[in-house]
């Protein structure tokens, strides 16, 4: 049965798109436009009214993370989704720390930067998003000290969900020289080709 997700590229519905061309999995992208999000027939899908929502049979789920942790858990292989429960735990944490710690401040620049009028710039609040930026990097640079990534040698959906976040720094041009690992982990990861798939 092919699955569905739902919302645009340029959303949070990246995440999914990516771990579907990640995992070879057949899929429906359906891109509602952002204007038709609160219309009755996707409220029955997602009463929210957000993306990305996921379809798969009767089964109904929301949240990026949330998405591709089951998506991780129902399909991936050779341990992608780790075999270990303690390996499934560190992919939970750097899942959820990536969305608290480190996706507000990249998407506050991110709005700013591109989707926010210029007489309507709040400078202040990106001076304050760039200040809460290198604690965490410095985290996850110490994290990635002598290894590929997160879990030792092998790419996993902890990764994926970690790198998708981190993938904003790259239009806002964050300057992550300070932080080696993580320049290097991230190229790793956004060279992959389901990554570079999930982008057309």
């Amino acid at each position: 049965m092919t699955i569905k997700i739902y919302g645009p590229a340029a959303s949070r519905a990246s995440r999914a798109l990516w771990m579907a061309h990640e995992l070879g999995i057949p899929f429906e992208h359906i891109p509602i436009e952002m204007k038709d999000l609160k219309g009755p027939d996707y409220l029955k899908v997602n009463p929210n009214g957000k993306v990305p929502t996921l379809v798969d049979g009767d089964f109904k789920l929301f949240e990026s993370m949330a998405i591709n942790l089951y998506l991780a858990a129902k399909h991936g292989k050779d341990g992608f989704f780790p075999a270990t429960l303690e390996e499934q735990a560190l992919c939970h944490q750097w899942s959820f720390w990536g969305m608290t710690e480190l996706e507000k401040p990249l998407l506050t620049i991110l709005i700013d930067k591109f989707m926010t009028p210029p007489d309507k710039r709040k400078p202040e609040a990106v001076a304050e998003a760039e200040k809460a930026l290198p604690k965490p990097f410095g985290v996850l640079n110490g994290a990635l000290h002598g290894r590929e990534y997160l879990i030792g040698s092998k790419f996993t959906v902890g990764d994926l969900n970690l790198a998708a976040i981190c993938s904003w720094s790259r239009p806002i041009k964050y300057d992550l020289a300070a932080y080696p690992n993580v320049a290097a982990w991230l190229d790793r990861c956004l060279a992959r080709p389901a990554y570079k798939a999930s982008r057309k």
